[in-house]
Formats: structure tokens, sequence, C-alpha cells
């Protein structure tokens, strides 16, 4: 299954200087959803002249499903071509990323609705984060 941005698929050549990315997936027998971010990279770490170094890595974005045991349940059972996977949007910033992230689950209500696999939200965001955050 692949991830789609505005109505097309989204490859590792689309991902330009984003950061990560906030994603709908949607269960298509049940019209379920789930709201989530992921990050196109990882802290990582290699030797270098016998010093460990902080790196960044690739993430497993391509075949992330979510962190959502139910979802994750679901998607097992029914199949992943019964879900779809979709990027609502491109983060240049990881706090922009849990912004958004927040910003899309409390606008549609998540917690309040079975519509929903979100079982949690959880966020620390300072104003100064979101000064470059462009809607």
């Amino acid at each position: 299954m692949t991830w789609l941005y505005q109505g097309r698929e989204f490859t590792e050549e689309d991902i330009g200087d984003a950061y990560g990315y906030v994603y709908r997936i949607t269960n298509s027998t049940t019209n379920r959803k789930y709201i989530g971010k992921k990050f196109f990279s990882k802290a990582g770490y290699k030797q270098v002249k016998g010093k460990r170094k902080k790196i960044r890595k690739p993430s497993d974005w391509l075949t992330y499903w979510g962190s959502n045991k139910t979802l994750l349940e679901d998607i097992k059972n029914l199949g992943q071509e019964n879900f779809t996977r979709e990027i609502l949007y491109l983060c240049k910033t990881r706090s922009d990323c849990a912004y958004l992230e927040l910003r899309e689950q409390i606008d549609n209500r998540v917690l309040e609705s079975d519509s929903y696999y979100n079982d949690w939200v959880a966020v620390k965001i300072r104003k100064d984060h979101l000064k470059n955050l462009v809607f």
C-alpha cells in the first residue's frame, strides 16, 4: 500500500525538505479513521574515529501503519487493501508535526467519537515553536 498526498502517490522523491507528516488512515469497510504523525528520519548512532556520533537515518515511514493496537489488529484481520493512507500535511519541523496533528485531532473530535481509532492525545508545544509554521 502506498501513501497518497493531494490525490496522488507520495514517494521518497517527494519528501524534499520536509521533516515529517500528519496523516489519516481510513478503514474503507467501516469508514473509521486514525490521525497521527510520522517522521521521515529517526535518530541513530555510528562509530566515527572511535567515538559514538549521533546521526539521522531513514525511518520506516513507507511501511508504517500507525501505533494504535485496534487499528493494527483491524489491518491484520481485514487486509491492507481495505485501508487508505493519506498524508494531510507535510511539515518542516518536529513541532509543526506535533501541532498540526493535535489541531487535526481536536478539529475532528477524535476522542469524542467511535468513528476514530485514536484513544488518546498527547502533545507539548510552545507558542514560539510555531513561529515559522505556514497554514
